[in-house]
C-alpha cells in the first residue's frame, strides 16, 4: 500500500514539475508523437506526408492507456481522418486529448499533402498546422489563488507547423521523414521567460517480405528525436497471415521507456483493428499492469 501511495506521489509531483515547465518555457512539456507504438501501421498519426497515401478514405480512433492501474496515469485519445481528394492531393485531420493526472493537453491538426506517383514509387509531401493547449483541470487541495496554479489553470497555447515526407516503393519498402514543430510559436504570452525549443525529427523505414504463401514479414524502425523526450528507436516486427487479414508481432524501444510490446490485429478492406500491450524496464513497471493501445480504422469510398 505504501508503495502505491509513493507512486501516486511521484505522479502528482511530476505533474507539478511538468506543468511549471510548460508555463515558464517556450517548449511544450513533451511531443505527443512519442506515445504511439502503432505508428508503423498508421503513419498518418506522426507524418502529414502519409495523408491520402491509400486509395480509400479512413477514419481512425486510437486510445492509449499508459501505466494502467495507477490513478492519474497518462491516457490519450486520438481521432483522425485522412484520404485522397483527387489530383494527387490528400487531406488529414487529427484531434487529440491527453491527460496525465491534472495536466491536460488538447491538440487539433489539419494538413494537406501532395503525392507524386510512378509505376514503382509513390511519394507524398505534406504539411500540417497544429493548435496545442496545455493546462490544468483542478488541482486537488491546492490553493486556487496560488499564482503558479492560476497560470496552469489558464493554460498555455501554441501554434505549430509540421512537415513530412512519406513514400512507398514497389509496395514493399516504406520510408518517411517528419519534422515535428518545424515552426513553433506561443499564442498566449502570459510570462516573459521563454526558452527556445528544438525542432524534432522522425525517421521511419520498413520492408515487407513474403516468407511463403499467405505469410509475410515486415521489419521496420522508427527513430524519434522529439521535444523533452529522450531520443529513442522503435524496432518493430509484424507477421501477416491470410493476405494480412491476421497480424501479429512484437516491438522493442531502445531508449526512453525501454518498451517491450506485443501486437495482434486484423487488416481488411473496410476495417483495421490493432491491439498492443507494452511493458517497460523502468522501476515504475513494478507498480502498474503495463500499457495498452487500441486502434480502430474504418475505410470507405475512394476519392
Amino acid at each position: 500500500m505504501k508503495s502505491i501511495q509513493y507512486i501516486k506521489f511521484l505522479v502528482i509531483a511530476s505533474v507539478i514539475i511538468i506543468a511549471s515547465q510548460s508555463i515558464h518555457a517556450q517548449s511544450r512539456y513533451f511531443d505527443e508523437r512519442y506515445l504511439y507504438t502503432q505508428a508503423h501501421l498508421s503513419p498518418q498519426l506522426i507524418n502529414p506526408g502519409a495523408y491520402g497515401s491509400t486509395p480509400q478514405q479512413q477514419i481512425l480512433v486510437n486510445y492509449r492507456n499508459k501505466w494502467s492501474g495507477i490513478d492519474g496515469a497518462p491516457s490519450t485519445l486520438t481521432l483522425s481522418y485522412n484520404g485522397p481528394v483527387g489530383n494527387g492531393i490528400g487531406i488529414g485531420v487529427n484531434v487529440l486529448s491527453d491527460r496525465f493526472g491534472s495536466l491536460e493537453t488538447t491538440k487539433g491538426a489539419f494538413g494537406v499533402s501532395y503525392s507524386i506517383k510512378s509505376p514503382t514509387n509513390q511519394i507524398g509531401f505534406g504539411i500540417s498546422a497544429e493548435y496545442i493547449k496545455h493546462g490544468l483541470s483542478g488541482f486537488g487541495n491546492a490553493d486556487p489563488l496560488d499564482p503558479l496554479i492560476g497560470l496552469g489553470l489558464a493554460g498555455a497555447e501554441y501554434f505549430d507547423a509540421t512537415f513530412g515526407v512519406y513514400g512507398t516503393y514497389m509496395d514493399r519498402l516504406t520510408y518517411g521523414l517528419s519534422l515535428p514543430s518545424v515552426i513553433s510559436s506561443r499564442i498566449t504570452e502570459i510570462v516573459t521567460d521563454t526558452l527556445d525549443r528544438e525542432v524534432g525529427i522522425i525517421l521511419q523505414a520498413g520492408y515487407k517480405v513474403e516468407v511463403q504463401d499467405d505469410i509475410t514479414m515486415t521489419p521496420s524502425i522508427i527513430l524519434k528525436k522529439l521535444a523533452n523526450v529522450p531520443t529513442h528507436l522503435d524496432l518493430n516486427l509484424v507477421f501477416g497471415f491470410l493476405d494480412d487479414k491476421l497480424l501479429g508481432g512484437a516491438s522493442y524501444t531502445l531508449g526512453a521507456d525501454k518498451r517491450l510490446g506485443f501486437l495482434i490485429g486484423t487488416k481488411m478492406e473496410k476495417l483495421n483493428l490493432f491491439y498492443s500491450y507494452n511493458t517497460s524496464s523502468n522501476l515504475i513497471q513494478d507498480y502498474n499492469s503495463g500499457s495498452h493501445e487500441l486502434t480502430l480504422g474504418v475505410n470507405f469510398g475512394g476519392k
